[in-house]
């Protein structure tokens, strides 16, 4: 009877204390209320053991998650380059879509492709587009006099500023293109990845080959 009571009274205080329980019994000559007493701390340090292997295996897989977070987050958007994934292609189609017309030069400046634009005549427009989103952020009018020698050295072209573009950009990421009317060619820059290697280049307006400007890059 002794021993029935004992084993009862640990068994509720294991319960309910969620632990280690542990419980003194008077029971005169009868050693089996020991015996279950030592049983029950036994089980309850094995649910004990058993909970924080669970909360151990737990903090392993919340820091693995953690970890993988860190290795997969691309917190540095210059990957791609400065334009932030927007190529110079993609934002001269997006200004070009915006402000129908001709792309003479496109630049990443001030957090933003800019790209120059000459309309019919003499219009010329400043189209800013969104490195990130490609989204036209605004387009402005230019006061640029040079439409007359632009168009003269586009006359017979076949490599648009987009397509010349796309050509360097087999050469790195593209931060700038524009149109040189003097010699007759694109002229382009392109940085190797996140680095600070700049190389110039030009792309011929005919073909599009692309070969290494010789005044800033030594390299083809």
């Amino acid at each position: 009877m002794k021993r029935n009571i004992v084993i009862a009274v640990v068994t509720a205080a294991a319960l309910v204390g969620g632990g280690t329980a542990t419980a003194l019994a008077v029971s005169g000559d009868d050693d089996g209320g020991s015996s279950a007493v030592a049983r029950t701390e036994q089980r309850a340090g094995d649910d004990d053991a058993r909970d924080d292997g669970r909360d151990d295996r737990d903090d392993s897989r919340s820091d693995d998650r953690d970890d993988r977070d860190d290795d997969g987050r691309d917190d540095d958007r210059d990957d791609r380059g400065t334009s932030g994934g927007v190529t110079a292609a993609d934002a001269i189609a997006a200004a070009l879509k915006h402000t129908p017309g001709t792309a003479v030069s496109a630049e990443l400046d001030d957090g933003a492709w800019e790209i120059d634009v000459l309309g019919k005549g003499d219009d010329w427009r400043s189209v800013r587009v969104d490195p990130g989103t490609g989204k036209v952020l605004g387009a402005e009018k230019d006061d640029e006099d040079d439409a007359g020698e632009v168009r003269a050295a586009l006359k017979g072209a076949s490599v648009t500023a987009g397509q010349a573009a796309k050509a360097a950009a087999a050469k790195g990421v593209v931060t700038s293109v524009e149109l040189d009317d003097d010699d007759r060619g694109w002229e382009a820059e392109t940085r190797a990845g996140s680095g600070d290697d700049e190389k110039d280049w030009r792309v011929n307006l005919e073909n599009g080959k692309v070969t290494a400007d010789r005044d800033g890059s030594d390299d083809d």
